[in-house]
């Protein structure tokens, strides 16, 4: 009998279960892959965030050592924007990387392993043990060589992915959902020289690029996804040419490189699934997923491996009733990652920003603070909150930069917030609508979103 089956035990998994074994609890971790093995649907790159984590969980210098070199700065050319700034720390941590998952994956196994986590590679979940009431109590598997494998304990976790089977078993509902807003094509090449993270969005594309293990780049291109299916070829048809259309001076760069591996295709849907029931857990892309344009999804994962595990090792040990603390996690993880969710989805629609947007983002970027908060949204170390909030925009429009702003909507939002009488809870209201008016969807839900954490990220304890 087991405290916890932790279901899948990549990048949500293993710290799921590391934690929980580093507490003193009895740990089953089950995967059908045997490692080190690969993710190939993952674009994998790890935001300050996660890094701080793996700090803390004493596992960045192997990451370190495996030679994944570390990304300082994020960027974005979009029309007359043209960002390249550093990224604003979680923590005391200001720096990113993206190392291949075959390599991150298997520090993270590792890690569970050696905090006392028992691993069993090759099994392959199909069935949840319950009680009369539905209570999960355990898993029934196979492995690849047809044995049947039971096991009972008494929280299951399902961190086996967006199409996981203990969600589909436990009937999780899903909300806030969204079809696959952007399908990409992505490959890795060799001879090309890229230090950070540049992305380019124009025409209704977006493309992006950065470094990883064995001097390799991975770079993409993502279409709406209506879009993507109306391509009149393939990725060796398509690629290079979008990026002659939105990126040409790269596109001469990626001309030169050789592609080293084959092409990927991919797309993701949008939600969040119930987190939680009798006997049941899920964390990870089981339980919430979100376009890979920010690709946010590994740094989501250990966020919310992080609140899971703290909720587990507290209904296990007494210290408040199960169910009270699995609700909280979700609660947090709603939280933490709703802003993020939000603004992921609104960039992934590649609608054109209006005139004055444009120009605010533009002049965001010679705003040493804003221009590390441009950087620190797509590094979710910045929330939409906090960048779009009427103090920050004030900040913008009466500094250096909002001289030269010459839109007659942004000229009347700096008049109305730029004196004494901007300072009033009538000129901050309504100057927030009408910044909140010029944002489309995102907008929308910061119109009635709730403040951001006072403090990103905030360490937990391990």
């Amino acid at each position: 009998m087991y405290d916890v089956i932790v279901v899948g035990a990549r990048c949500a998994g293993s710290p799921t279960a590391m934690l929980l074994a580093r507490r003193g609890h009895r740990v089953l971790l089950l995967d059908r892959a045997t490692f080190p093995s690969d993710s190939p649907l993952s674009t994998h790159l790890v935001h300050p965030p996660a890094i701080m984590r793996l700090a803390r969980w004493g596992l960045l210098d192997e990451l370190r050592a495996t030679g994944c070199p570390p990304i300082h700065e994020y960027g974005l050319e979009c029309g007359p924007v043209d960002l390249m700034a550093p990224l604003p720390p979680a923590g005391d941590v200001d720096v990113a990387y993206a190392p291949r998952r075959r390599v991150l994956d298997d520090i993270l196994v590792r890690a569970a392993v050696a905090a006392g986590a028992e691993l069993r590679e090759g099994v392959s979940v199909q069935e949840l043990l319950t009680e009369p009431d539905g209570t999960v109590v355990g898993v029934r598997g196979r492995t690849k060589e047809g044995t049947v494998v039971e096991e009972r304990a008494t929280v299951v976790v399902g961190a086996d992915g967006t199409r996981s089977r203990v969600a589909q078993l436990v009937g999780a509902t899903e909300y806030h959902t969204r079809p696959p807003l952007l399908t990409s094509y992505w490959s890795y090449f060799a001879g090309l020289a890229v230090k950070d993270v540049p992305t380019f969005r124009a025409n209704h594309k977006y493309a992006f690029a950065w470094p990883t293990n064995d001097n390799l780049v991975l770079v993409g291109m993502a279409w709406r996804t209506a879009d993507f299916r109306r391509l009149p070829g393939g990725a060796d048809e398509v690629f290079l040419p979008a990026f002659d259309e939105i990126a040409p001076a790269f596109a001469a760069r990626l001309r030169d490189a050789e592609r080293a591996e084959r092409w990927m295709s991919g797309s993701v849907p949008n939600f969040f699934r119930t987190a939680h029931g009798p006997g049941w857990a899920l964390v990870g892309d089981a339980g919430y997923s979100r376009d890979p344009c920010t690709a946010s999804g590994i740094t989501e994962a250990t966020r919310a491996a992080d609140f899971l595990a703290e909720a587990l090792h507290d209904g296990l040990s007494g210290a408040r009733p199960m169910a009270e603390a699995l609700a909280d996690y979700q609660r947090r993880r709603d939280a933490a990652s709703r802003p993020f969710y939000e603004y992921t989805c609104d960039f992934a629609s590649l609608d054109d920003y209006p005139a004055d947007v444009l120009q605010l983002l533009d002049a965001a970027t010679r705003s040493e603070w804003h221009a590390a908060g441009l950087s620190g949204l797509f590094a979710q170390t910045t929330y939409p909150q906090e960048f779009f909030s009427i103090d920050s925009m004030a900040r913008l429009l009466t500094g250096p930069q909002g001289a030269e702003l010459t839109h007659w909507r942004l000229r009347a939002l700096r008049a109305l917030v730029g004196g004494p009488a901007g300072r009033t809870r009538l000129a901050r209201g309504l100057g927030q609508r009408l910044v909140n008016g010029r944002l489309g969807p995102l907008g929308s839900y910061l119109a009635t979103a709730p403040p951001a954490p006072p403090v990103v990220n905030a360490p937990t304890p391990s």
